[in-house]
């Protein structure tokens, strides 16, 4: 099996970063067949603030992937969030240039240039686009105008950017880890894709990604990522209350949590943790029961700012259909009630479903891969094609993957 048929994608978390590659099937389905996972301690709420720690954070990761699947990976696909996102919605407009008026991949390929044209601010940069809705000679709603007939082709764009000084610096810090980058994802675009049903994305519904150090609110309707936020609020906060009120070092408080935590007393563990607190002479008891005392609190409040941010959405009720919840820090017991009772709506718990990455802290670096490998199976490749069956699935779509990914 040759590495070109691999893809991997790339999760750079504020606690973890995480590798996932897939492998593509005869049918062209993609297949995880290779996990690495490192903790991350270059970043903070998202931002780079170490870059030789970043570094090593992915060599690591992508390092035990290479070790499951027995080849080395030269590129990756980065999933992107944060505060240094935004979206934009643009229109491009192109005459169809075939005398017989039929429209064709290269008409598709301009009226997708013409929606990138647009004033922004020089600070920032197109990140990927995706198309919205075509509209061919004034009938719109068209999915895919490719074959029709007509003489004037628009396309009704959703354009992502970001920090232009954040972007540098992602690329930065994949390149020296001796990877090159094959595209940039809005986490929150393909992990809605992933996590949610068409149903949900087309009634409109939010999906909340609690990570590590931020939270990512990515709300869905009529089948389009309608509004992106993030927010500084995550589950280290809730370590951070733990070490606090325990007097416990910050990796034994995160322990604590991911094996006695609780967010809500009906859920809190029986009997007690020996707990060595720093300056003490000698261990004490402390009943599971009182971690919710540090915990509750917080998750409370993360909620409090959720629904703050929807509301500024425009959903002074929540989205119709409802909340999706994912993320590292939503395997709290008791979490998903208190999102619920918060939110005032119905809220599911989204875990990937394949084998070895079913933690909902895989949702962004598994969606990341079903993503690329839906928009276009295989990245552009500068080595000659080998002969068999599988490498047509390669090829299939370089010039669409070169308009979304740049």
């Amino acid at each position: 099996m040759s590495k070109n048929q691999f893809l991997c994608s790339l999760d750079i978390g504020t606690t973890n970063t995480r590798a996932i590659v897939g492998e593509f099937d005869r049918d062209g389905q993609i297949n995880v067949v290779g996990i690495g996972q490192s903790r991350s301690s270059g970043l903070k709420r998202g931002t780079i603030i170490d870059i030789d720690a970043t570094v090593k954070g992915i060599s690591e990761a992508v390092e035990q992937a290479e070790r499951m699947i027995g080849e080395e990976i030269d590129q990756v696909y980065v999933g992107i969030g944060g505060p240094q996102t935004s979206l934009l919605r643009n229109r491009g407009v192109v005459a169809v240039q075939n005398e017989d008026r039929e429209i064709t991949d290269q008409d598709i390929e301009r009226v997708m240039q013409a929606a990138q044209v647009l004033a922004i601010p020089p600070e920032r940069e197109i990140i990927n686009i995706r198309p919205i809705t075509y509209v061919v000679d004034g009938y719109d709603g068209i999915i895919d105008p490719k074959g029709m007939i007509g003489v004037r082709l628009e396309m009704e764009a959703l354009i992502v950017t970001g920090k232009a000084t954040y972007v540098q610096n992602i690329k930065r810090c994949v390149e020296r880890a001796d990877l090159e980058v094959g595209g940039i994802v809005l986490k929150g675009l393909s992990s809605g894709m992933l996590a949610m049903n068409p149903d949900e994305r087309e009634l409109g519904c939010a999906l909340i990604d609690i990570g590590g150090g931020v939270t990512e609110i990515s709300i869905f309707e009529n089948d389009v990522l309608r509004h992106f936020v993030s927010i500084p609020q995550g589950g280290d906060l809730v370590t951070y209350d733990l070490a606090h009120g325990l007097k416990v070092p910050y990796a034994q408080a995160e322990q604590i949590k991911i094996v006695y935590g609780a967010a809500s007393p009906e859920h809190a563990g029986d009997g007690s943790i020996s707990i060595e607190s720093v300056g003490a002479s000698r261990p004490v008891d402390v009943p599971a029961a009182e971690l919710v005392y540090y915990i509750q609190p917080r998750v409370e409040e993360i909620f409090d700012y959720i629904r703050t941010e929807l509301i500024r959405a425009g959903f002074q009720q929540p989205p119709t259909g409802g909340v999706v919840l994912t993320g590292g820090a939503c395997q709290l017991p008791g979490l998903l009630e208190i999102a619920e009772s918060k939110l005032t709506t119905n809220v599911r718990l989204y875990r990937p479903g394949q084998v070895g990455v079913a933690d909902p802290s895989f949702t962004a670096s598994t969606s990341l891969l079903h993503y690329v490998a839906g928009v276009s199976p295989v990245v552009p490749q500068k080595k000659p094609a080998r002969k068999g069956n599988s490498r047509p699935v390669f090829n299939k779509i370089k010039s669409l993957f070169s308009e979304l990914f740049g």
